[in-house]
């Protein structure tokens, strides 16, 4: 069927789709715009398919926490270009699947797909992405629950962070932002020693030892020598034992324990692109 130009205008403003491909799925649908609007969706869908194995290490990383900083989630859509990563209007669409997952705090990423969100549901707000953007995008996605929690988003939405706490206050949230920063900045595998995983423990442990033996030590000091390496380990990468970015002379432990003597961390969620 013939399309006319302002059909095709108006479509490309409506979805932010090209020219021909706005003329095609107008065609395609015979000028039903929702109908045109379901095949460039579709088309959207295809591209990503057929981007599947590309890179996509740009994109945008949202932490958000609710009214009562109880609850947080990070939300991460992943894209190909930071042409893309930088368009608002990308923003917008990673901010709208963003207050979807915090409304609803979903269990996972699968529940938070099936979500509404915005005039429609998540999935339906991707594919929007996707059929403006034609690019491989990947959804990631975080929750944590405390009796407080601070989140922090690293400027361009570079990455997110949330840190539970033991303990509620107003400036006690202030605190847990302190920290939220200090986890951006210098990326801890756990809370503490107890946090860390088995396999993590052990690499470094052989490690520790090989590098002794190297230096040739006794193999009978071995085992100890790896064990002092192991806990200079933990020292510089597990969160309460870090020295504190702004005042190395304590740890981050020692920080929160100066608000109150019950502060501790929960837990915390780290989301990066790359």
């Amino acid at each position: 069927m013939s399309v006319s130009a302002a059909d095709v205008k108006k479509l490309r403003d409506m979805t932010g789709a090209g020219m021909m491909d706005c003329k095609k799925a107008l065609a395609e649908a015979e000028g039903d715009f929702d109908s045109a609007i379901e095949v460039l969706r579709k088309k959207g869908q295809k591209v990503s398919a057929k981007r599947a194995d590309n890179d996509a290490k740009e994109g945008a990383v949202i932490a958000l926490v609710n009214d009562d900083h109880t609850r947080g989630i990070i939300v991460k859509v992943s894209s190909e270009t930071d042409f893309v990563s930088k368009n608002q209007e990308y923003i917008d669409g990673v901010q709208t699947i963003a207050q979807a997952a915090l409304k609803h705090f979903p269990a996972s990423v699968e529940e938070l797909m099936n979500l509404p969100a915005g005039s429609g549901t998540v999935q339906s707000t991707l594919d929007d992405l996707l059929t403006k953007f034609t690019e491989k995008m990947v959804v990631t996605y975080e929750r944590l629950e405390a009796p407080m929690v601070a989140p922090y988003i690293h400027m361009g939405n570079k990455a997110g962070v949330l840190v539970g706490l033991t303990v509620a206050s107003d400036t006690i949230y202030d605190a847990g932002r302190d920290v939220a920063m200090q986890v951006a900045a210098m990326k801890p595998v756990a809370v503490d020693e107890a946090g860390v995983d088995q396999t993590i423990i052990a690499k470094e442990i052989e490690i520790g030892m090989e590098l002794a033996r190297q230096e040739g030590k006794p193999e009978a000091m071995l085992e100890k020598i790896a064990q002092g390496k192991l806990n200079r380990f933990f020292k510089d990468n597990t969160l309460l034992n870090q020295a504190f970015v702004k005042d190395n002379k304590q740890t981050v432990a020692d920080y929160l324990h100066s608000f109150d003597k019950g502060l501790t961390v929960t837990a915390f969620k780290h989301v990066t692109l790359g």
